[in-house]
């Protein structure tokens, strides 16, 4: 089994998940497609790296990013950053000759997602983009059902995805308010996965109308470096100014002919993690709710009258990736797991010598399309999605 050096940036929440899913891959996935070593984690300042690295397993640590792309004994570039870091750091590692697997969105706009994406495209590098959600078990069922023809042809998706840790105005103005850091509020920071999810079950997005929502236009600011994501308390003190967008909504149109709707927003009260879609076909219907991961809805048209209906499946062995997870259906599918996957399908690529999907043309067609949903809610109409040049 070979040995595949990970060099980390970020040590938040999202390097905690990363980090997790690299220990616990070869754990399920056995034998595995290569053993993730846990070389060198990068952060701010070299007290919060040594933390990090100490947390989270790591070898050694370093508060130079650059010194991670400098090493010639890393083998994979780990961008776990805000988002305006993503573009310099995934190019200079593309540079650099590494495979990179880079969070979500890939930028902040289609300009800068072009530039990492021309940055990789004619290397024999693996690059991912991590909208690990579609690899949730049932999400992948989905896929299947959709591939196998059993809902017929794809003609409505409906997909939201509600949160509401921003819903209180005493939130701190973490970076994901911030336009320089973010590029975009609901839209980039969640809206994304239900684009991904559009794209990976239906299709192309041809074009779109939007209208975007900004209902907190100030919050306090936050002391540290840490992101105070969802943390609200009362904060006295100044206040920083919200150029982001709180809600999205947008109708979409696939290049197949079907047609849906795409919400986000942060400001839902009483919504966790409310990631769903709904898709109808010709020959019956198909519901996921994340909230309720280890199951999925489905309805067939070629059901007899007097039970035609919503009926429930429970994921496990018998679906994708079950066998390698838990012993039976609906034990429990978390967040986790969804990144061990991820880790499992990226290194795979690797290992093998094969590209994986959603990479970075994907990270860039999804930016394009946010890119065309703002343009919509700025301009009051329909705007045509460009697509990317291989």
């Amino acid at each position: 089994m070979r040995n595949l050096n990970v060099g980390l940036i970020g040590g938040g929440f999202m390097g905690k998940a990363h980090s997790l899913a690299y220990a616990a891959m070869p754990m399920f996935f056995w034998p595995a497609p290569a053993q993730p070593v846990r070389k060198t984690i990068a952060e701010a300042t070299p007290e919060l790296a040594d933390e990090a690295a100490r947390r989270f397993g790591f070898e050694q640590s370093t508060s130079d990013w650059r010194t991670i792309i400098d090493d010639p004994e890393i083998d994979v570039v780990d961008i776990a950053t805000p988002n305006h870091l993503h573009a310099e750091i995934a190019i200079a590692a593309a540079q650099a000759g590494k495979h990179i697997i880079c969070e979500k969105p890939l930028a902040r706009t289609g300009e800068e997602s072009k530039a990492m994406y021309d940055a990789v495209k004619n290397t024999d590098l693996v690059h991912m983009v991590a909208f690990n959600y579609r690899r949730t078990p049932a999400v992948a069922l989905a896929k299947k059902y959709i591939d196998e023809g059993a809902i017929g042809r794809i003609t409505n998706f409906r997909g939201t995805y509600l949160q509401d840790w921003s819903a209180d105005p005493s939130s701190p103005l973490s970076w994901r308010f911030q336009k320089s850091i973010a590029g975009s509020g609901a839209l980039g920071d969640i809206g994304t996965h239900v684009i991904d999810m559009a794209r990976y079950l239906v299709g192309e997005v041809s074009a779109v109308n939007a209208v975007m929502s900004t209902f907190i236009t100030e919050r306090p600011l936050q002391s540290g470096g840490a992101d105070s994501l969802g943390a609200a308390r009362e904060i006295e003190g100044p206040k920083g100014t919200v150029d982001v967008d709180d809600e999205v909504m947008t109708l979409v149109r696939f290049d197949n002919g079907a047609v849906g709707s795409i919400e986000a927003t942060r400001n839902a009260h009483g919504r966790n993690n409310f990631l769903t879609f709904e898709i109808h076909g010709t020959e019956g219907s198909i519901v996921f709710n994340y909230e309720r991961r280890d199951e999925l809805q489905v309805c067939f048209a070629s059901d007899l009258a007097d039970r035609k209906g919503f009926r429930t499946v429970y994921t496990g062995p018998a679906h994708p990736y079950g066998e390698s997870l838990w012993p039976i259906p609906a034990l429990g599918i978390g967040y986790g797991e969804t990144k061990i996957i991820e880790a499992f399908d990226f290194f795979s690529a690797i290992a093998n010598g094969e590209s994986v999907s959603p990479n970075f043309a994907d990270g860039y067609q999804v930016a394009l399309i946010d890119d065309a949903i703002i343009d919509s809610a700025q301009s009051d109409t329909w705007v045509k999605v460009p697509r990317i040049e291989n």
